[in-house]
């Protein structure tokens, strides 16, 4: 891709992205508005402004100038372990303002409202299942429930014997092919989920139900998603076969992100839990008149302008 950006306003936004990549074992390094992946055998151009996510693998290294040229375009850079199964570091996504941030950790500091939206994460999730104004000791319940039916369901189907959910981090060939294509699917999806938090400027760190890990909030937003994309992603991957399993999951899991807009519903889910309209959570949060503008907070509730000398005049 040659078209250059001029200016933070012509960036996609990460709804029309493509999902994600994952790479390995290669140099990522800058070439005009793309990166180039340089490996022992060919190179090929990726234009990142296209992709929501980078997931960068074992072996691999990037330039300055391709990680300026991924921030630059809003594509988020994420360090993963083999095959994308854990994270170990991520980049910023598009935005520049902290306003869908502020109404974030609003929510998640008050015990109430952060009730309110664990509730709604929940009941987006079985929405035939009455469950308003639960406790969290009985949506935890509700929710294991319909987890062990979800695995159920998909060994029944998919003609898979399901022997639980069970691995160890440490040691990933410990687990079962199904257990493995679970955990990768899921990082997959993760990848996803964080990507379109990061881009419209939200913290992956608040979440919700899930609580203590600079990931919780990106937990939150897959739970939303898992039953439906990655659950049956995995048990139809294993049904097929174990051989090369990791890199068929993940292209099964590109395809149907691809195929379900996944991206152009995890926006709109998330300004659903907080209540927001369309307007308030914006899908890049940054134009050439922002840039640099700032707000000094204000202990009365309000604010004050930025770049203002506020000492008492000299006499």
């Amino acid at each position: 891709m040659n078209r250059r950006i001029e200016s933070l306003q012509s960036l996609p936004r990460v709804a029309d992205s493509w999902t994600f990549l994952y790479v390995e074992h290669v140099r990522i390094e800058r070439h005009d508005s793309a990166v180039s992946l340089i490996g022992k055998e060919r190179t090929v151009q990726v234009p990142v402004a296209q992709l929501s996510c980078l997931l960068a693998g074992p072996g691999t290294s990037v330039t300055h100038g391709a990680v300026a040229m991924i921030a630059e375009t809003g594509c988020s850079l994420i360090w993963c372990g083999e095959s994308a199964v854990r994270v170990y570091a991520a980049g910023g996504g598009e935005t520049r303002f902290s306003r869908n941030l502020d109404v974030q950790a609003t929510a998640w500091a008050n015990p109430v409202s952060r009730l309110q939206v664990a509730q709604r994460m929940y009941a987006m999730r079985y929405a035939d299942d009455p469950i308003e104004d639960l406790p969290l000791q009985q949506l935890r319940g509700r929710e294991g429930v319909r987890v062990r039916q979800s695995y159920a369901q998909a060994s029944a189907s998919y003609g898979v014997k399901w022997f639980g959910r069970s691995y160890d981090p440490t040691d990933w060939n410990a687990s079962d092919p199904l257990n493995q294509a679970l955990n990768i699917a899921n990082m997959c999806l993760y990848g996803i989920c964080h990507a379109a938090i990061t881009a419209i400027g939200m913290s992956t760190g608040l979440g919700f139900i899930h609580t203590g890990h600079l990931l919780s909030f990106v937990w939150d937003i897959a739970d939303l998603y898992k039953s439906d994309i990655t659950i049956p992603i995995a048990f139809q991957c294993v049904k097929d076969g174990t051989t090369k399993l990791d890199t068929r999951v993940r292209r099964a899991c590109r395809d149907a992100f691809r195929e379900q807009r996944l991206l152009t519903r995890i926006v709109p889910d998330i300004h659903r839990l907080f209540d927001m309209s369309i307007n308030q959570v914006r899908h890049l949060d940054a134009t050439v008149d922002d840039i640099g503008a700032s707000a000094l907070w204000d202990a009365s509730g309000g604010t004050v302008s930025g770049g203002t000398n506020y000492a008492p005049n000299e006499e």
